[in-house]
């Protein structure tokens, strides 16, 4: 069992433990967060609504910067720093009382969780081989959802308690967690930052890699189906279907339990940019086939057929989630150029807080108010994105000729053949 969960012994341990620590104070505030700044602080969902719009779109746009500073100055001290900033904005939580600290307190946290990522990617990036890297994010994807479960448990009891203290110190376990995560990468092997730019090079390259950009923006359509499960879901089980609402905590629970055991195994087999786009359209079938599922939910029937049909959606729709995480970690890195790894994962990991930002309205709109035909759209949409990714990343293989992977070059090479001397084994198994 242990083995489905943690990479193995040395720096992919560490940065699983890492992630550990952080996930676990994540979920705790993801459960706990919207009624504390609604009932301790005062605001309204509207309000909190337009703050985290704001606060995302400002992370997504502030990750390339970030992550170009990663590789100038060194990925492990650029996410430490980083981790800091998100504890400190976190922490910032438990004294705001205006919503004009409010948005500058979320807008603080986005940014640091944004640059977090990209920097945390570059280091990954420096003390793992390329040939390692998408099982060990597959270990890191099975640690952060155990952290999630746990923290969410944790943040239960502070819902159960329903005081502004219990709330307090769901939030403050937050904080805590991303200081623990500070010190733990703190302890890492240093990666040596790659050489400045020279004059006349472009600050901002990926941006002008029109292939990388391309193949970024389909992955931003790809992570719409992260506020499926959290949002668009619970919502259509309680409006459109007659299945009961448990139902929406036990398909929360088989996600995160299937993606916790199985994202490892299902990652195993991409080891290449080959691989990776055959996962993506196996995955833009199985998210195709769960659309059509979930639309036929709404049909009228009994209960425990509808509850049937959402439980067979939610199986297919995480199986595609794990096939699109495993083919786009290892496009990502892949298609990167070593000396900008830490800026091109700054760009490519803005997929995520795009998704944040726009998935809810555009989900809420598109399956409430259409209902069936809203699921075939998205459904189709998915299809025709994870099938176009091939094409993609194609064009930009030929832009890139004989270029190696990212990280394959100098800084990769011997920064990590130190962290395999200085931290133990580095590489993962050949499963994920």
């Amino acid at each position: 069992m242990t083995s489905r969960i943690l990479p193995p012994p040395g720096a992919p341990r560490r940065l699983a433990a890492a992630q550990l620590a952080n996930a676990v104070g994540d979920g705790a505030y993801y459960v706990c967060s919207a009624l504390y700044f609604t009932r301790v602080v005062g605001l309204s969902p509207a309000r909190i609504g337009i703050g985290l719009t704001l606060a995302w779109a400002v992370g997504s746009v502030a990750g390339v910067p970030l992550g170009a500073l990663a590789d100038r100055r060194g990925p492990r001290g650029t996410s430490v720093l980083l981790a800091l900033a998100t504890a400190a904005s976190v922490a910032s939580f438990l004294v705001i009382r205006s919503y004009g600290a409010f948005v500058l307190a979320v807008v603080a946290y986005a940014t640091a969780q944004c640059g977090l990522a990209a920097a945390r990617q570059a280091l990954l990036a420096g003390l793992v081989g390329p040939g390692q890297r998408t099982g060990v994010l597959a270990h890191l994807q099975s640690v952060l959802n155990a952290g999630l479960a746990l923290g969410a448990a944790l943040g239960g009891i502070a819902l159960g308690a329903g005081t502004g203290p219990a709330y307090r110190a769901a939030l403050a376990l937050d904080a805590v967690g991303f200081l623990v995560c500070a010190g733990v990468l703190l302890s890492l092997p240093a990666v040596a930052p790659v050489p400045q730019r020279s004059a006349g090079q472009p600050r901002a390259a990926v941006l002008r890699d029109r292939p990388y950009v391309l193949v970024t923006l389909l992955n931003a359509v790809l992570l719409l189906r992260m506020p499926l499960l959290s949002l668009a879901i619970p919502l259509w089980i309680a409006e459109r279907t007659s299945a009961p609402g448990w139902l929406v905590s036990a398909l929360f629970v088989l996600n995160t339990g299937a993606v916790m055991l199985f994202q490892v195994r299902t990652a195993g087999p991409v080891t290449d940019l080959d691989r990776a786009r055959r996962a993506l359209r196996i995955s833009g079938r199985a998210m195709a086939a769960s659309c059509v599922v979930f639309a036929l939910s709404a049909l009228p029937t009994a209960g425990w057929a509808a509850a049937a049909l959402l439980v067979a959606g939610a199986l297919l729709q995480v199986d595609g989630e794990m096939r699109q995480s495993a083919g786009s970690w290892q496009i990502g890195f892949a298609l990167a150029p070593a000396e900008h790894i830490g800026q091109y994962q700054g760009f490519f990991g803005a997929g995520v807080p795009v998704a944040r930002t726009l998935g809810p309205t555009v989900l809420t709109s598109l399956l409430l108010v259409w209902g069936i035909p809203g699921w075939l759209l998205l459904g189709a949409v998915l299809l025709a994105a994870s099938y176009a990714m091939g094409p993609a990343v194609r064009w930009a293989q030929a832009g890139r000729g004989d270029a190696r992977p990212a990280g394959a070059g100098v800084r990769a090479g011997e920064a990590g053949a130190r962290a395999g001397q200085e931290a133990g084994p580095v590489g993962g198994p050949s499963s994920a």
